[in-house]
């Protein structure tokens, strides 16, 4: 008959039989450490459910997110596939189609080269390079900066934390707004997209780069003399620090294509519709008032806020308008619009973007016709 023993005082399981004792010590101890991390699992568990209002992240439900609003929307377009049929076949949209396809179909390999050389640009190259190729004097560090953005090829996208990483390593202020306008307007992709999308006006190249260029010195200088330390926010150390160089270039370029495609497409979209829609009349009256068309073009450049190296090919489309407005167009929108906005905001303060924009866009539009008038 087997004798059951009352365990000690060590807190051991009871001992059945005589001189017996635990089976698999190894299984007890394991299950006790399971118990124990699981507790501690359950603790951690709770503790994040009471963060999060007594919520369990497991049944929170749907969220809403970018695949899953592409599958609804191509659902939509299967299931009420005869009428978007018809509504495509009237000859209002297909002008729209056809101005929409040539613009996105001819600005994508540039759009799409341009975010691979600034994310690899901003990945592969150390900030430090350009504290040592710049000038120690301010004055000669803000064109050098400048004419630093016809030989790093990026968008606006790259250029603003390129920018702040600039300011984070002691460069001077005056000097990273120089490159932060420069940059995404004269270098190699967007003048190479430029006289693709003006092959009968060669002039137009020449006229984005020199106008450019010049209201970017002419900020810097400006930053230089009446700038306050103030109205700056340092930069925070930058999203991909830290990270491999694969997985940061990867990021980058990621990051980049969403947002540049994105606001392509919105810009496409929209130059489409000037196309199609809007009533001649109107174009011709913009048009016609070289004012109003330089300032309705430089509006429209903030409120589409397209990726510089396509905003050509957008700008080649609006043909009422004349070569002057344009090159607004193409000056303005590198330097100023409602992403850059934020961006700047994010990176520098929301002080220092109130000041700056409103200043960007007036000097933009001054050097343009500037410009315009000597070259065009």
């Amino acid at each position: 008959m087997a004798i059951t023993r009352p365990a000690p005082n060590t807190g051991a399981p009871p001992v059945t039989g005589p001189g017996a004792g635990p089976k698999n010590p190894k299984n007890q101890i394991s299950k006790g450490s399971r118990e124990t991390d699981g507790g501690r699992g359950r603790e951690a568990g709770g503790g994040g459910r009471g963060s999060q209002g007594g919520k369990d992240p497991d049944r929170e439900g749907w969220h809403l997110n970018s695949p899953l609003v592409l599958v609804m929307v191509l659902l939509v377009v299967v299931v009420a596939q005869g009428s978007v049929r018809r509504a495509l076949s009237a000859p209002v949209m297909q002008s729209w189609m056809t101005v929409f396809v040539a613009v996105v179909v001819q600005a994508l390999p540039f759009l799409v080269l341009g975010v691979l050389l600034s994310a690899a640009i901003a990945v592969f190259v150390p900030a430090s390079f350009f504290a040592r190729a710049l000038p120690g004097r301010p004055a000669l560090a803000v064109p050098v900066a400048g004419l630093a953005g016809a030989i790093l090829p990026g968008c606006e996208c790259a250029s603003v934390p390129v920018a702040g990483a600039l300011v984070r390593r002691g460069v001077t202020p005056a000097a990273a707004i120089a490159f932060l306008l420069s940059a995404p307007a004269i270098n190699p992709i967007v003048l190479t997209a430029t006289a693709v999308a003006f092959p009968r006006d060669p002039e137009m190249v020449l006229g984005r780069f020199a106008a450019s260029l010049l209201v970017a010195c002419v900020m810097g200088w400006l930053w230089q003399r009446v700038g306050r330390t103030d109205w700056l926010r340092l930069p925070e150390k930058g999203s991909y620090d830290g990270q491999s160089k694969g997985a940061a270039f990867w990021g980058s370029v990621r990051h980049d294509v969403m947002h540049a495609g994105g606001f392509l497409v919105l810009g496409a979209m929209a130059a489409a519709t000037l196309k199609a829609v809007a009533p001649a009349s109107w174009l011709r009256t913009a048009a016609d008032n070289p004012a109003v068309s330089v300032l309705a073009l430089a509006v429209l450049a903030v409120l589409l806020s397209i990726c510089s190296e396509a905003d050509a090919f957008v700008a080649a489309s609006l043909t009422q308008f004349s070569l002057t407005a344009k090159l607004a167009f193409l000056v303005v929108g590198p330097m100023i619009d409602l992403k850059l906005f934020a961006m700047q905001a994010g990176t520098f303060g929301r002080g220092f973007a109130l000041r700056f924009a409103p200043v960007t866009f007036v000097l933009a539009i001054a050097g343009a016709v500037a410009t315009a008038a000597v070259l065009l």
